[in-house]
């Protein structure tokens, strides 16, 4: 149990640099260089991603379970799920919901769900039984 607990915290500290990176980039890109929200999101999700391969890699999964070409294609394979219940639920918040207003806030909310998408997916998946 103190090793799991251990390890959460790792992928928190990982999570809130990735995300900072994540949600400081899609803003940059949204609020201030105008590029449209869907857009700006597969750009700061994609440049959040490769810190946190690495630093998931190295520091928080243990991912000897498979060849260091098949951890990657298998981190980014469920990154892209991931980005996909993103987008999802952004989609819904700011253009069937109407919150465009709060675009930040609904990117938040998404980060924080597919934060726990990630670690349950990475656990089962990528690390070493």
């Amino acid at each position: 149990m103190k090793k799991l607990i251990k390890q959460i915290l790792k992928f928190g500290v990982v999570g809130v640099i990735a995300t900072i990176i994540d949600v400081g980039l899609y803003s940059l890109l949204t609020d201030l260089v105008g590029i449209h929200y869907a857009v700006s999101q597969v750009i700061s999700f994609a440049i959040s991603l490769a810190f946190n391969y690495w630093a998931s890699i190295k520091w928080v999964f243990d991912a000897k379970k498979q060849t260091p070409k098949e951890a990657l294609l298998l981190f980014i394979g469920l990154s892209i799920v991931g980005l996909g219940i993103n987008e999802l639920i952004l989609w819904i918040g700011i253009d069937i919901l109407g919150f465009k207003k709060y675009h930040l806030l609904i990117k938040l909310l998404a980060t924080g769900i597919v934060m726990v998408f990630n670690f349950i997916t990475r656990k089962l998946f990528i690390e070493k039984r």
